[in-house]
């Protein structure tokens, strides 16, 4: 049995809170665009694995806490609050609208869009 967009997106997401860069980039296609919207996209699996390792390094995990979560076939939008747990302690809770695109069981677009002054406010 196949899972629906809404299914796949929702495990993505709940993989999160102990993330493993290999794993996590299992759920996109090759040619996958991963962008966050105030940064530069990230594009192709490889790259993306990159930058969740990248990401991995200085935080345990973000608990995904999802408020409201609606489909349409391929496309899934969530709105949440991602709560990122530092490395020796501590948290960041930032609000995100995200955009996914599901081809052929796989994420091929993730956008997820922020407030950057809310990453840089924490890190200052």
């Amino acid at each position: 049995m196949t899972r629906s967009a809404d299914e796949l997106v929702t495990e993505f997401c709940r993989r999160w809170a102990a993330p493993d860069p290999d794993e996590l980039a299992g759920y996109f296609t090759e040619d996958a665009v991963y962008h966050n919207i105030p940064m530069d996209p990230v594009q192709g699996r490889d790259a993306i694995r990159e930058f969740i390792a990248g990401f991995v390094a200085a935080f345990d995990g973000i608990d995904f806490n999802v408020h409201r979560q609606v489909g349409d076939g391929r496309v899934v939008m969530n709105e949440r609050t991602d709560v990122m747990r530092r490395k020796g302690g501590g948290e960041i809770p930032l609000p995100v609208m995200g955009v996914f695109e599901v081809r052929d069981g796989k994420i091929a677009a993730w956008r997820d869009y922020f407030d950057m002054a809310a990453i840089t406010g924490a890190f200052s």
